[in-house]
């Protein structure tokens, strides 16, 4: 391979995250292009450090929720949980997800077809090189997981979830108060 070649394969993998066409916040555009249809935020973010939940969380949970990390395929029992009821964040309590549209993607994490409206944010995300779309709890900012256009129809979306990340309320029981 010729050095020249290399040098520019290298440029162009290292500027890719800096190029101005891939915003931070999808915008119409971006959401038609991709068919992922993200609601606009309507619930206040808290003005809390990420530090500031490390107490309250296990270490696992921390990591997935704070440091952006992925909990291994099939590792988390609410994989296989379809019972009536809420997934809400596992730090902050926001309810993220109904039961109803809650399928099993054969991926190994929790999927969903779509979110409580309003309670996701969504930004881009290069760690794996190419674009994809990352969502997190519209209040506290913890890192849930990605969302794809290979769901199941009519919105062929899957909002794919790390388990640690949430935490399920069955129906019978009351959603707990808001922590922050």
């Amino acid at each position: 391979m010729k050095k020249r070649t290399w040098l520019k394969g290298l440029a162009t993998l290292i500027t890719l995250p800096f190029i101005s066409s891939y915003p931070r916040e999808l915008g119409a555009e971006q959401q038609r292009s991709t068919k992922i249809k993200i609601d606009p935020i309507t619930v206040a973010p808290l003005n809390k450090p990420h530090e500031a939940w490390r107490s309250l969380l296990s270490p696992e949970a921390y990591q997935v929720l704070f440091e952006e990390d992925t909990e291994p395929p099939a590792s988390n029992p609410l994989n296989q949980e379809y019972r009536d009821g809420t997934y809400i964040c596992a730090a902050c309590y926001l309810p993220l997800f109904d039961s109803k549209h809650k399928y099993d993607s054969g991926t190994g994490w929790p999927s969903f077809t779509q979110p409580i409206s309003g309670h996701i944010g969504t930004k881009r995300d290069f760690k794996l090189i190419w674009p994809r779309t990352e969502y997190h709890c519209a209040r506290c900012e913890g890192h849930q997981g990605h969302v794809f256009n290979d769901g199941p129809p009519p919105r062929e979306e899957r909002w794919c979830n790390n388990g640690l990340a949430l935490r399920f309320i069955p129906k019978e029981e009351a959603l707990p108060e808001l922590r922050g």
